[in-house]
């Protein structure tokens, strides 16, 4: 069976390496997007409770409606359609013989 690939509406404003906070066994926490999933996204995250660190080992899956964005990450542009918006003519060739 294929997987959904589809990014869906909610995840779309979340990206890896946002700030979000989420809450886990009612406490609330602050980590770092990892990696994004059909409906879900894995997040790393720091603790001081020993037993949240022993349960969770600072990775958790959270769904994306559950979680709130606190800070963006930079955003690369994507510089492949420069290369294909130049102009063939501006290139130069060197054909001279020496």
């Amino acid at each position: 069976m294929a997987k959904n690939t589809e990014v869906s509406e909610a995840q779309s404003k979340f990206h890896v390496g946002d700030e979000v906070s989420f809450k886990i066994e009612r406490k609330t926490f602050k980590g770092y997007i990892d990696k994004g999933y059909t409906n879900s996204f894995l997040i790393t995250f720091e603790s001081d409770d020993p037993e949240i660190i022993d349960k969770y080992h600072k990775k958790v899956v959270i769904n994306n409606r559950h979680l709130k964005l606190i800070k963006a990450a930079p955003r690369v542009e994507d510089d492949s359609d420069e290369d294909d918006e130049k102009d063939p003519k501006d290139t130069k060739k060197s054909n001279k013989k020496s």
